[in-house]
């Protein structure tokens, strides 16, 4: 069921009236009803992998607070006769025996996620060497149904059972409550990643019909609506015109390709997760922001603290931190200080623990080669930022331009056309295309065909591109606008002719401008496909 589809519109009008006409004590039932209806319209028989998830999480962080508390009342009941070794000696024993059971919750939830999703991929790379061996014999695809929303629900769950095994907050003892947490409908498709110790604090309250929160959640709902139709499924079909024909459009095609996605990713993406906080607004639960104006970023490791929050914070908490501390780490950079000195020593850890989360985050993105590339690019680029630092430091005391507002302008101009360049490997989706495609920038730069209708050919009429030019100062604006809070709340207070003239207008421009009809797809999110 689409987010830009009748039958959603539909779907959410009924649940959120039944939600604020049932008792209050029943509307987190209610939600996981729902949820669980609009997972199963995506497959019935995605709800096996869901409810195993479910089952095996609450099993796993059942018998590990069991654990706990085991601990925690023998040590109590025991205190005055355990010596200090022997308590080290039994917590580490109870310990072990949880670390047990977080084991098996993510080898079994990543092994189902893994094998549904990088079966095929591990084939086609098999088939490769036997080609390149000489062999002719191929092992057959096995082309497995890929869940609704897997790999966010996933990472979302493990992430929960990684807090109970910290003992950061103690299980959920109610099953369905843990299953509403994993399958809330909004969030479940593009994110952004919950926390459970963060949504839980309204995703069981009860809720009172709130005019002001709903009105503002659906502003936000409009306005992501707004951002796909009007914006990025419009400019889709400039994208892909483009990208289907890669030697037909080269050269400074290519760069008006990276501009394009850029917009079209960010309205995309925002859009849907505009849509998503703002139906949880509506029901009274907040959800984590997951963009924070990323294009006005001035450095590419500042980017992805602004872009796709949740999922950069959950690879930092679970998987950056774990692997730089971890003990074989250690006695690795020890040994390295010993032979290297301690200046490379140290970052030995570092550059490691990079590498595996910028391998799995390109993975993450997708089962291919140019999403692996695209994540050790950004890897690579930051690391050698990092690692000049010290000189963009004596740069900046050099020539005193870190304040200026010119040299801020050039720094976003960089940042935004360096991702631009690395996400051309999720454009194209060939790494030697992509490479072939850099190239022609230099060597066939075709800089005229802009001046000779060039930009006609891309699937686009002249009113296209003025919708267009409008459409994203608008969202030029609005983001400037934020820098000094909410434009809701701004919007709020200004006079209710205005509001409301305000409001009609982004919903004229959806429902006449967005990208409907021959020519145009209504198309799913893109990070749906993740």
């Amino acid at each position: 069921m689409l987010f830009t589809s009748y039958e959603f519109l539909l779907f959410l009008i009924v649940v959120i009236t039944a939600y604020y006409s049932v008792r209050k004590k029943h509307q987190w039932i209610l939600l996981l009803a729902a949820s669980y209806i609009f997972y199963a319209i995506a497959g019935p028989t995605y709800l096996f992998y869901i409810i195993a998830t479910t089952l095996s999480t609450y099993i796993a962080s059942y018998k590990i607070n069991a654990l706990q508390e085991k601990q925690s009342i023998y040590i109590k009941e025991n205190k005055g006769s355990l010596s200090r070794e022997e308590r080290k000696e039994y917590k580490a024993i109870m310990k072990k025996k949880q670390r047990t059971w977080l084991v098996r919750c993510l080898l079994f939830n990543f092994g189902i996620l893994a094998v549904l999703k990088y079966t095929d991929f591990a084939i086609a790379n098999v088939n490769s060497l036997f080609s390149l061996f000489g062999r002719n014999k191929e092992l057959p695809f096995l082309r497995f149904a890929l869940p609704l929303g897997i790999s966010f629900y996933t990472f979302q769950t493990m992430g929960y059972i990684i807090d109970v095994y910290r003992e950061k907050y103690s299980y959920e003892r109610n099953v369905f409550r843990l299953a509403l947490f994993i399958s809330f409908f909004p969030q479940l498709i593009q994110g952004p990643i919950s926390r459970f110790d963060d949504l839980k604090k309204t995703l069981f309250e009860e809720h009172s019909f709130d005019a002001r929160e709903i009105s503002f959640g659906l502003q936000r709902i409009l306005w992501g609506y707004f951002k796909k139709l009007v914006i990025a499924d419009r400019l889709l079909v400039a994208v892909n015109t483009i990208i289907g024909s890669p030697k037909e459009y080269q050269g400074v095609y290519v760069l008006i390709g990276m501009l394009f996605y850029a917009i079209e990713l960010y309205c995309d993406f925002t859009g849907g997760i505009d849509i998503v906080i703002g139906i949880a607004q509506v029901l009274g639960i907040q959800l984590e922001e997951n963009f924070i104006r990323p294009y006005f970023s001035k450095s590419i490791t500042e980017y992805w603290r602004r872009w796709h929050i949740t999922l950069g914070t959950w690879f930092k908490d679970y998987m950056f931190y774990p692997i730089s501390v971890s003990k074989p780490m250690l006695d690795l950079s020890k040994k390295c200080r010993k032979w290297f000195g301690n200046g490379i020593g140290k970052r030995i850890p570092v550059y490691i623990a990079s590498i595996i989360v910028w391998f799995t985050t390109g993975i993450w993105h997708g089962a291919a080669w140019n999403f692996i590339v695209w994540g050790l690019l950004n890897c690579l680029v930051i690391l050698i930022s990092q690692e000049c630092s010290p000189l963009y430091l004596k740069f900046h005391e050099r020539f005193d331009v870190a304040d200026k507002g010119w040299y801020r302008l050039f720094q976003i101009g960089r940042t935004f056309w360096l991702m631009s360049f690395l996400r051309t490997f999720d454009c194209y989706r060939d790494v030697g295309t992509t490479f072939r495609m850099y190239a022609t920038i230099v060597t066939k730069p075709n800089y005229l065909e802009l001046f000779r209708g060039g930009l006609m050919h891309l699937g686009l009429t002249p009113a296209d591109y003025i919708v267009l030019i409008l459409s994203v100062t608008l969202i030029l604006i609005v983001s400037l606008l934020q820098r000094s809070g909410s434009v809701r709340e701004k919007l709020a207070a200004r006079p209710i002719w205005l509001r409301y003239t305000a409001y009609f207008a982004i919903f004229l421009a959806v429902l006449l401008l967005g990208a409907y009809g021959v020519g145009y797809d209504a198309s799913q999110f893109i990070y749906s496909q993740f």
